[in-house]
């Protein structure tokens, strides 16, 4: 199996886009296995929308190496080619000094050649300087090609890679015209989901095109030159083996256009342990009668109308969690197992003064817009969380919002961090009954023992 790694000088650098390009290029010809750096969960969308296999995300802060190795050789089972797209610049991490966190320590971990997205607008002999502190910076990484973005004409082409060649002697495999317009649809959290753009033709044709354009100007059987060999995956790793319980339960998991934000590894340790998934839809469905529900990450704020106009769907979960079923939801889920969204000033498309109707589950109202916050959250459930016997599990993930939850006097909360931002400052993981619902996003890997409890939690008969 082939594998290497794309990486940024920086965010923004087009990398998104060009890993995207050659993903769905060697989709084509061969089985391609693709992994996100970070934590994110909209580039991983297009990736897996190209390829037609499930990206995974690989994190040093939030993994350890046994976790990082686990889930990159799982996912390569029956993969041709491993790409992995990298976060911000190669070497932007969770510390100023150590390396935990970035693109870097994920090459230096799994042995990848690194392929550089230089951004060279309006530089040509500077490429070749950046590019050199790049090398120098950290001589265990490898940095086996480099790929020049946003160029404008000949000279400013050739320019530039006489100058890598000259003093850095690494072979530049492709330069990407500056194209205005040719963009992927942004939103403020990101780029707008690929399973919820998947619907709109035009988008579809974007995405096309920006790939054919890419792809024209490299030179793809050059970097499968300059990809490392590694031995073909065929074994289950420990951590996802199978270990069929003896009852199994179905969970319910909200995934469509508005719910979409999960990790690829939760699907699969869900499975691993013998229980059923059934996906459902909030806005166009009905609610599975399943053991527990799930409700991920994503735009409520968005699809705010044609949420509220199901209102059999939140009737049903309101039963379900009046049942006392497990129901765990994060960020966006959180939000909708709210009272109602409030739209305080005009934001992105949204308008001020707006509201939404949501599912009056928890005792809590969201409103939109507050500063942004993004960070890795680390902390402890707390004896309040409703799926634990009293023991303290981890919590690992991150946050990533532009809302504030405002809670009811008197409620409990499920988890404490040490890092990070939740609900109430330290405080996550509002609890009511058998539901809890966060801003912080779980990895289920390095969170696994929480997941399990809330997997027990489902096989359990409700309280009467």
């Amino acid at each position: 199996m082939k594998a290497f790694l794309v990486a940024g000088d920086r965010s923004g650098s087009g990398k998104t886009s060009i890993t995207l390009a050659i993903a769905a290029a060697f989709a084509k010809r061969w089985n391609v296995q693709t992994f996100k750096v970070g934590m994110d969960y909209i580039d991983p969308s297009y990736l897996t929308g190209v390829t037609g296999r499930q990206c995974r995300n690989l994190d040093s802060f939030v993994m350890n190496k046994e976790e990082l190795s686990a889930v990159f050789e799982h996912a390569c089972i029956g993969a041709d080619i491993a790409i992995v797209e990298g976060v911000r610049g190669l070497y932007e991490g969770a510390e100023s000094i150590e390396d935990i966190g970035s693109t870097a320590s994920i090459a230096k971990h799994f042995g990848l050649p690194v392929i550089l997205v230089i951004d060279a607008k309006s530089i040509t002999r500077s490429a070749a300087a950046l590019l050199y502190g790049f090398m120098k910076f950290d001589p265990d990484v490898h940095i086996a090609g480099v790929i020049l973005n946003n160029v404008r004409g000949e000279k400013h082409v050739n320019k530039a890679i006489g100058a890598i060649k000259h003093y850095c002697n690494v072979p530049v495999i492709g330069a990407i015209p500056r194209v205005e317009n040719l963009d992927l649809t942004m939103r403020h959290l990101g780029l707008v989901p690929y399973e919820e753009g998947k619907k709109d033709n035009r988008f579809l044709d974007r995405v096309s095109s920006i790939v054919e354009m890419i792809c024209s100007h490299l030179d793809l059987d050059a970097l499968l030159s300059l990809s490392c060999e590694k031995e073909e995956m065929v074994h289950i790793p420990r951590l996802f083996a199978p270990d069929i319980q003896s009852k199994r339960a179905k969970i319910g998991i909200a995934r469509d256009e508005v719910f979409n934000f999960y990790y690829a590894d939760l699907f699969s340790l869900i499975e691993s342990k013998g229980h059923e998934i059934e996906y459902f839809s909030p806005v166009h469905g009905d609610l599975p009668d399943a053991d527990g529900y799930f409700f991920g990450g994503g735009y409520p704020e968005y699809h705010g109308h044609k949420l509220a106009e199901n209102q059999s769907m939140m009737e049903d979960i309101r039963t379900a969690a009046m049942d006392q079923r497990p129901v765990f939801a994060e960020c966006g889920g959180l939000m909708y197992l709210c009272r109602k969204i409030e739209i305080l000033q005009d934001f992105s498309v949204l308008s001020k003064g707006t509201s939404f109707k949501m599912a009056d589950v928890l005792p809590a109202r969201c409103t939109i817009p507050k500063k942004r916050i993004v960070t890795y959250v680390t902390g402890k459930t707390t004896r309040d969380f409703p799926f634990g016997s009293g023991k303290s599990l981890a919590v690992k993930g991150h946050a990533f919002h532009y809302s504030t939850v405002h809670p009811d006097n008197g409620v409990t909360f499920g988890y404490e961090l040490n890092r990070g931002f939740g609900i109430n400052e330290t405080q996550d993981g509002l609890v009511k009954g058998n539901v809890i619902g966060s801003y912080t996003h779980i990895h289920p890997v390095p969170s696994r023992e929480l997941l399990y409890s809330f997997l027990s939690a489902c096989l359990s008969d409700p309280a009467p």
